[in-house]
């Protein structure tokens, strides 16, 4: 008796040991996100796990204690220059469980929460290290003067969307949305400040994740008077494609893949670690957010979208030939006229390998401000050089866009400027022009 009980204990040692190696998890990767007020410490772990965190002075540190886990890599592979780490230390704790200490160069408040698998990457436990002297010194930046008559500049938002640990949509080949919108968006920026009374800014400007509430205060700081969010997603048929143009709705969505587009850009804000769901459980919450998107804003935006979708329509195929609607959490400010562009489908292959030649790229970026600088000639805001531009009778020169089928005699008829002025103020030796070109048209 005594020796089957003896067996029985050392089977269930066993069972109770095995049980609890079952459970562990590994750290198998590790990788950092640099941004202009925070970094973004990342580990891969090969399932999920229970964590805590606490912060120590004297000197800082900021120690993660993983329960039932083990390292399978190497903390002093990455690069932490740009990051308020000093050096990143591990040890096992408990005889099961893993402690990882950073060495801090500052004071930072920090952030911790676990992510779920996505289509690049698994489970992964996520370190928001926010810098208490780069949030307190951030700069308020007002409207810009232009020194042209004292008059402000029109003020534009580029929101790339997606970035960092948060790829986007991901095409045949890996392309990554995150990079090719961060791409296009640069082109935008270049394009609209180039233009006289015009400045423009983005929320990013390098591969790292910004929420989305985050995106349009930043557009509100910068007082801005347009937010373009732009994006190049994927949908379940690989045969989807087509650009598009959508602005906020107040009523629902207008079509389902305009639901489906919310819905999915919308769950993106999740890898910042709270997210903002519009789920059923949350529709008092939606209410309240979508009523405080004044009338005016959406019509303002559902305007310069109009005239966005016509001009992106001259380079690139429509996926509706109508501006959409729908509860985009990007959208959602209710002093700021805002739009998102679609610029095509990444999960089609033809797409795709458009999407990623800087080439197509540019045309993208060119008609989008073409665009949006042929609404602000019809509708600038006040007090602005475009608008004190046109009071005067001198708008600024518009432009055209070179679309599909067009030659320089058809443009020259269709905007009833002659073929000898139009080369002249473009500065063409000859008739030869590309879809995407921009002409300058003569401000009379």
């Amino acid at each position: 008796m005594l020796k089957l009980l003896g067996i029985l204990m050392v089977v269930a040692s066993t069972i109770a040991s095995n049980s609890a190696f079952a459970s562990s998890a590994e750290v198998t990767g590790v990788r950092i996100w640099n941004s202009p007020h925070s970094s973004r410490l990342v580990l891969d772990i090969s399932n999920d796990v229970d964590h805590k965190i606490m912060t120590l002075s004297k000197p800082d540190r900021l120690v993660l204690d993983i329960s039932r886990a083990k390292k399978n890599t190497r903390f002093d592979k990455i690069s932490l220059d740009g990051s308020p780490i000093k050096e990143i230390r591990s040890a096992v704790r408990n005889g099961r469980d893993l402690r990882v200490v950073l060495d801090l160069k500052e004071k930072i408040n920090p952030k911790s929460f676990v992510l779920k698998p996505n289509e690049q990457y698994g489970n992964r436990l996520v370190l928001d290290l926010f810098s208490l002297d780069k949030a307190s010194s951030e700069p308020k930046v007002t409207k810009q003067l232009n020194m042209a008559g004292g008059k402000r500049d029109i003020v534009v938002m580029v929101d790339a969307g997606h970035g960092g640990e948060d790829p986007g949509a991901l095409g045949p080949g890996k392309v990554r949305e995150k990079d090719v919108v961060l791409a296009i968006a640069k082109d935008l920026v270049a394009n609209i400040s180039s233009r006289p009374g015009y400045k423009a800014y983005l929320t990013r400007t390098g591969d790292y994740y910004i929420g989305l509430r985050k995106r349009t205060q930043i557009a509100r700081q910068h007082s801005a008077d347009l937010l373009v969010s732009i994006h190049a997603d994927a949908f379940t048929r690989a045969q989807a494609n087509g650009a598009s143009v959508f602005a906020l709705s107040d009523r629902g969505a207008t079509s389902e893949m305009a639901r489906w587009l919310a819905k999915k850009e919308n769950a993106a804000d999740l890898v910042g670690g709270g997210g903002v769901s519009i789920d059923d459980k949350d529709d008092m919450l939606a209410s309240v957010l979508l009523d405080l998107s004044s009338t005016a804003s959406i019509k303002a935006s559902l305007t310069v979208g109009e005239y966005v979708l016509k001009s992106v329509g001259g380079v690139a195929r429509l996926h509706k030939k109508q501006v959409q609607q729908a509860g985009f959490v990007v959208l959602k400010s209710p002093d700021i006229p805002s739009i998102l562009i679609e610029t095509g489908f990444i999960s089609n292959p033809a797409e795709s390998r458009r999407l990623k030649t800087r080439k197509y790229q540019k045309q993208i970026a060119s008609s989008i401000s073409t665009g949006i600088q042929k609404h602000f000639t019809q509708d600038p805001p006040i007090g602005t050089l475009v608008a004190w531009q046109r009071d005067k009778g001198r708008p600024a020169s518009s432009m055209y866009t070179v679309r599909r089928g067009d030659t320089l005699s058809h443009i020259a008829s269709r905007t009833s400027v002659s073929l000898k002025e139009l080369r002249k103020i473009n500065k063409l030796n000859n008739d030869t022009v590309y879809v995407g070109q921009e002409l300058r048209l003569p401000s009379s």
